[in-house]
Parts: structure tokens; sequence; C-alpha cells
């Protein structure tokens, strides 16, 4: 008798436990069922540059094919200046929910961050790495009908009459600026850089005649070169571009060791569902290994390359202690 009641009362004690753990699961479960899938609304990407330069190029084509490919919407969000940084740092103050992205770049990623004195993001802390997209290597142009055949009468031209060669570039403080500086001190000329709000407000004064030279992202001048207006005279990346396999390399042309190139690709603010970046690298590598996309951003001078977030975060880490170096050394300073 006594067994008989002492299991009664166990069972009668183990009743309320079993419910409470049962409507616990339930509501859970109410939870997970009643949460919207990601993406619920539009997704802003933030292009830190104005329309026109290879990053707004590149922005605008993965937003178009992940749109596409996955009934999303996301929305390109043109926010340049200061060589990028604008853009960047109003991404990086966003709320991590995965409705704000950025297409960041070398140049304002890991070569910014050394140049501004009072720059207000950290990239490696405030912004976490989602997918990379593509490389490119930079090019030296110059207008068709320039006085300038070779990259050799550059260098001859800024011998004979230091600070009077004149080169635009996107702005001060990218890698585009910056690889005019380390070619003046490879070649141990003085060119005069003039820097530009975007690639292209650069360009129109290239094409104008305005400035000699603009070094560019091959994306940026891709167009141009293949409508004859503006003439190739190097890459500066240690292989030839895909784009441009008849333009020779700054290191073919005697300056040993020459390679400079810029990377991009999609950062999220800091903070961001795991899941969600994980989602974003899956769909963005999708897109990358289709023979469509590749032949895209091929076509547009740039080459495909995905990697996981976390190759990814690798790369900007490194990047953003190597170029340390490379902006103290050459002495550029940004107020």
């Amino acid at each position: 008798m006594i067994r008989r009641n002492l299991g009664t009362l166990a069972i009668a004690l183990a009743l309320p436990l079993t419910f409470s753990l049962a409507l616990t699961a339930t509501a859970h479960a109410q939870t997970a069922a009643s949460a919207p899938a990601y993406p619920a609304k539009p997704i802003r990407m933030v292009v830190p540059f104005p329309p026109g330069g290879g990053t707004d190029i590149l922005a605008r084509l993965v937003a178009q094919k992940l749109t596409e490919a996955n009934h999303w919407t996301v929305v390109p969000d043109n926010r340049g200046g200061a060589g990028g940084t604008i853009g960047i740092a109003e991404a990086a103050r966003a709320a991590p929910t995965g409705y704000d992205i950025v297409m960041g770049q070398k140049d304002n990623m890991v070569v910014a961050p050394w140049l501004y004195k009072n720059l207000s993001y950290n990239p490696v802390k405030d912004l976490t790495a989602v997918a990379h997209v593509a490389y490119t290597p930079v090019v030296i142009v110059t207008q068709a009908n320039s006085r300038f055949k070779s990259l050799d009468d550059v260098v001859k031209a800024a011998r004979a009459a230091p600070d009077t060669v004149t080169y635009g570039s996107p702005g001060n403080g990218t890698t585009i600026h910056l690889a005019g500086e380390i070619f003046d001190s490879a070649a141990k000329i003085k060119m005069r850089h003039v820097p530009y709000k975007g690639s292209n407000a650069a360009m129109m004064d290239v094409l104008a005649g305005n400035v000699d030279l603009m070094v560019s992202s091959v994306p940026s001048a891709l167009a141009q070169i293949k409508a004859g207006k503006l003439r190739p005279l190097a890459v500066t990346s240690a292989k030839r571009s895909t784009s441009l396999p008849d333009t020779p390399t700054v290191a073919e042309l005697g300056y040993k060791d020459f390679d400079v190139s810029t990377w991009y690709g999609l950062f999220v603010p800091a903070g961001t569902p795991k899941d969600v970046v994980t989602l974003l690298n899956a769909e963005v590598n999708k897109l990358l290994a289709t023979p469509e996309m590749k032949a895209a951003i091929i076509a547009q001078g740039a080459e495909p390359q995905g990697m996981t977030p976390a190759q990814f975060g690798t790369l900007l880490k490194t990047d953003y202690d190597k170029w340390k170096g490379i902006v103290q050394a050459s002495g550029a300073t940004i107020e």
C-alpha cells in the first residue's frame, strides 16, 4: 500500500513538471515559427563611393544578382566621400541586424585607418567580413591622344620636371592613390597627385586632358580603354590582367617585385547574427560560381574570387597589419 501511494505521489508530482516542459517547448516552437525568415525586408547595400566607379559597378552587380537569384530586395545606397571612409563609418554604426551591408575594399578597410588621424571606425573590431567578391589590379592610364606613349615616357618627363606631371585618383588615402606614391618611390620621381571624390570625376578630367594620368582600378577604366579613349600604360599587379592581356605590368617594365592590387567584399556591423553572415556568404559564393557571374565580373576588369567568412576575415587582418608599415613608410597622412 505504501509503495502504491508513493508511486501515485511521484506521478502526481511529475505531471505539473511534464506539463510545464511541454508548454515551454510549445512556446519556443511558436516563437520560432512566428519569427520572420531573413530577409523579411529590403537589405541596404552601402556603396562608399559615388556612382560610376569600380566599387559601385561591382556592388550593383552583386545587388542585382542577389535580388534575381533569391527574390530578395537589395538596394544600393551611394555614400561617397573621404576616400570611401564616410560610407564605411555609416555601415559600422548601423544596427547589427543584417539589413545594412557594405561593399568595402582594400583602401577604405586597411589603408585608410593608417592615414586618417581621427577615423571613427576600426575595420577589424567594428565590422565582420562576410564575402570576398573580387580582386583587381590597378592600371595607369592616360588620354588616347596624350604625349605619353609608355610608362617610360612618364618617368622621363617627371625626372626632367618634378611635380609637373599630374595624376588623378578616386581620393586621398585609397590604395589607388598610394599605388601612385609607391611608383614615385620605385621610379625615383615626383608626380603631383590630384585627388577626386570618386573615380568618375577623375575619369572625366583625364579624358578632358585636365590631368596627365589617372591611376585607376581596372573596372573603372575598362570601358574607356575599350572605347579607345584611354591608353593603358601599365598594370600594378604581379601578373597581367585577364581583361588587359596586352598591357605590361610595372614589374615587367623594370621595377622588380612591384605589386599593388585591391580587393572588394561585403561586410556587416560587428555583432550581426552568425546565421545571417553564413547565409549571405553562401549566396554570394553561389553567384560567384556561376559562369554568368564570372563572365560579368571579368568583363568589368576584375577577377572573381570567393572565400569563407573566416578566410576573408584573415585577409582583412593580414592586410590591415601589412599596410600600416607601407603607409608609415610613405609618410602620407590625412587630417
